[in-house]
């Protein structure tokens, strides 16, 4: 993507003027970037993680964005999008800006519409940092979010950032401490299965089911499933498997059966046009998610593998693996691993209950199911 030129910025409308008393704030990002605003923002442009920055700024929070990245909500989980919809009209019309993965993000396009603040994930920062010293140069500061990495010091940083850029910092802050808290207690327990279990931890293996049994879907590693596992104390058999940057890719289908995981979770979500992806998300209907997930314990190879003997099999929402509230998958690949210790936790209900408490659309739908229900 070029660089936009000092010439054509110069030539876009200037940014928003500040009132001479506004008071400057100052926010650490996920980065431990110290990044300082002349004043609290009142024109937002938000590139990612839509539904978190909802979550720690309340839909009045929206009053303030004049632009986001359409496609990574409405094109991605267009199933959630639709949801939040009626809670959020301006979503309809509400100026787009585009993003990496399209290739076509425009830097044109933010400069134009007098942000205060542009919030970006960080793989949408790392690949523009030209072009995000150039916002700031103009008087944009860009603060990062990062969820994708499930970096628990990140996960914290981001959601303090979003509560204090959004003027929530009380519930910015009491959302990171319930992050925070969750986590541990899913590390305490699950340690404690893993040495009830004489120090052996069980091997998980997490595919994206995008394109259903017939394709063998993305495996994740340094990032999103391959760290949450990571977090919970279990074995992610893709680890030190994936070419390249290492993040995620596709495993050899020989290795799998090779490995012989434990537990085998298929990541789905509300894609369209995907008519044998694994469907999860507010309109999936468990009896769809069921379908939709069988095919995969029939793949060729599977049926003597120890997670389908077993029944340990499961769909789950692969929006929570880049989410405020990832700590609910957390709980269920732990809960699936060392039933005892998490008897008393009920992921679903968590899910739901954060829902009702930070969200502004009722929990619905399949998000996280066993392929056997006999053995749920």
């Amino acid at each position: 993507m070029p660089v936009l030129s000092r010439r054509r910025a110069l030539a876009l409308p200037l940014l928003a003027a500040f009132p001479a008393a506004a008071t400057p704030i100052t926010v650490t990002d996920a980065l431990g970037r110290t990044v300082t605003l002349r004043a609290p923002p009142e024109r937002i442009a938000l590139n990612f993680n839509f539904e978190e920055f909802t979550a720690a700024g309340g839909v009045e929070a929206w009053g303030k964005v004049v632009g986001f990245s359409r496609d990574l909500w409405a094109g991605w989980r267009a199933g959630s999008f639709k949801r939040y919809l009626p809670a959020i009209p301006k979503l309809a019309t509400l100026p787009d800006f585009g993003h990496t993965d399209g290739g076509d993000f425009s830097a044109e396009k933010v400069i134009a519409l007098r942000p205060d603040l542009l919030l970006v994930a960080d793989w949408t920062y790392q690949p523009l940092k030209e072009q995000m010293a150039q916002f700031e140069a103009l008087g944009i500061p860009v603060v990062v979010i990062d969820y994708n990495a499930q970096d628990p010091a990140r996960h914290v940083a981001s959601t303090r950032a979003l509560g204090v850029v959004t003027g929530q910092a009380a519930r910015g802050e009491a959302l990171a401490t319930l992050y925070a808290t969750r986590l541990a207690d899913i590390q305490a327990r699950a340690a404690r299965g893993v040495a009830a279990d004489g120090g052996r931890k069980p091997k998980v293996y997490v595919e994206l089911g995008q394109g259903g049994a017939d394709v063998v879907g993305n495996t994740y590693w340094r990032g999103m499933w391959g760290r949450m596992i990571d977090l919970v104390g279990a074995e992610n058999i893709a680890a030190n498997r994936l070419a390249g940057a290492g993040n995620w890719g596709p495993l050899n289908p020989e290795y799998v059966i090779a490995a012989n995981p434990d537990a085998i979770f298929i990541a789905g979500s509300s894609w369209v046009n995907r008519p044998n992806a694994v469907i999860t998300g507010f309109d999936a209907d468990l009896a769809l998610t069921r379908a939709r997930l069988a095919p995969y314990a029939r793949r060729q190879g599977w049926a003597d593998l120890a997670a389908i003997r077993t029944g340990q099999l499961f769909a789950i929402e692969h929006g929570l693996s880049r989410s405020l509230w990832d700590f609910t998958a957390m709980q269920f690949l732990a809960k699936a691993l060392w039933p005892a210790q998490f008897a008393d936790i009920d992921p679903v209900a968590e899910l739901r209950g954060y829902h009702a408490r930070y969200l502004p659309v009722a929990f619905e739908g399949t998000w996280m199911a066993r392929l056997t229900p006999q053995a749920a």
